[in-house]
């Protein structure tokens, strides 16, 4: 398949499966929407298992089961067999309140393959009151061992902001601990909820470059142990990174309700149609939908992308975070330093407030 200047788009790689936004647990840089799809709009297992057909036909390798928490659908073993009987391989983003050691046996059973479990601190308080949930954080330690238990691949993802950024090398101990062989070091992007809460999670450019710092010194120390995924947080990076590998070019989302979109902020972006797989093959959607289509080559590039030697790398950059930021999905997004409007993106990032979270809800 190829876009419109010639450049040919191979399958996509990847399936974002978002089952349900509900979920215990209130984040305050929780990436669901603030319009949050409701349970009666959620598509039905028979959908989900046709979408996981459709995905394999389509050359999707990997679906990653997500939410809001996924354990709040009983039928979510159902929807992993299914995923395992089209040929995917499951990954299962959890917060891991609510899932309990039965469930995730019947998802063993099933054919899982992967559990990712999110945990918001290692001080076991902070955590806490991140999460806006009591408890979640020793829920959390009692299901990451239960998954190590019944031999199941665990990564740990760690969310870092102003207020535990400093205790990576603790949360890279604590997933040692827990017997996981991957730990992302995951800087909050500001979208959704975390956008809200941007002046009270942005951590300072001190505090980021102390982190680089420690992660090359644990990657060096726990080389062959563990496997430790960062980056750099974009409101401090020089260069912006490529939406999802470019806009169109490599994976889809599915929200609950069934509509279908490049990426998992891309409905902040008004004007954008957006098709659903209750009226379309997800092989047509990833061929001729038109908010695939919208950003999937380089002919909307402005100046300075249009002539940038990077612009097949990083594609302009994220285009929500265009939109969110300058009014203007086409824009050259702010991070990067070349941008006409970097300055938005210096100012954000300057702006820190000590205030309670707004939690999701």
């Amino acid at each position: 398949m190829a876009t419109s200047n010639g450049t040919i788009i191979p399958a996509p790689l990847g399936l974002l499966a978002e089952l349900t936004h509900r979920c215990p647990l209130g984040c305050p840089y929780c990436s669901n929407p603030l319009a949050l799809d409701k349970r009666v709009d959620e598509l039905d297992t028979a959908s989900w298992a046709r979408v996981c057909r459709e995905a394999a036909a389509l050359g999707v390798l990997q679906v990653h089961l997500s939410g809001g928490e996924p354990a709040a659908r009983r039928d979510l073993p159902d929807i992993v067999k299914a995923a395992r009987e089209a040929g995917l391989y499951s990954n299962l983003i959890t917060s891991a309140v609510g899932l309990t050691p039965q469930t995730l046996a019947a998802l063993a059973a099933a054919g899982l393959d992967h559990v990712q479990i999110s945990i918001q601190d290692s001080d076991e308080a902070s955590a806490d009151h991140i999460a806006g949930f009591k408890s979640a954080f020793a829920r959390k330690r009692a299901l990451a061992k239960e998954v190590v238990r019944l031999g199941l691949p665990l990564t740990i993802n760690m969310v870092v902001h102003r207020a535990n950024i400093g205790r990576i090398e603790a949360m890279v101990d604590l997933s040692l601990s827990l017997g996981a062989s991957r730990v992302e070091i995951a800087h909050v992007q500001y979208y959704g909820w975390a956008l809200k809460n941007r002046a009270a999670l942005m951590p300072t450019g001190e505090q980021v470059d102390d982190a680089v710092r420690t992660v090359e010194m644990l990657r060096d120390r726990h080389r062959g142990q563990i496997v430790i995924d960062a980056v750099v947080p974009d409101y401090y990076a020089r260069f912006p990174k490529p939406c999802v590998g470019g806009w169109g070019r490599r994976s889809l989302n599915v929200t609950p309700a069934g509509r279908v979109l490049p990426c998992h902020a891309a409905e902040v972006i008004p004007g954008l149609e957006f098709w659903n797989v209750r009226e379309h093959s997800l092989a047509d959607i990833w061929r001729a939908s038109p908010a695939f289509l919208a950003f999937r080559d380089t002919n909307w590039m402005r100046e300075p992308c249009q002539s940038c030697p990077r612009r097949e790398q990083d594609f302009g950059g994220c285009r929500c975070q265009a939109f969110l930021l300058t009014g203007d999905a086409r824009a050259t997004d702010p991070v990067c330093h070349l941008s006409p409007q970097h300055a938005i993106v210096a100012q954000a990032a300057a702006e820190r407030a000590e205030k309670a979270y707004e939690y999701r809800s």
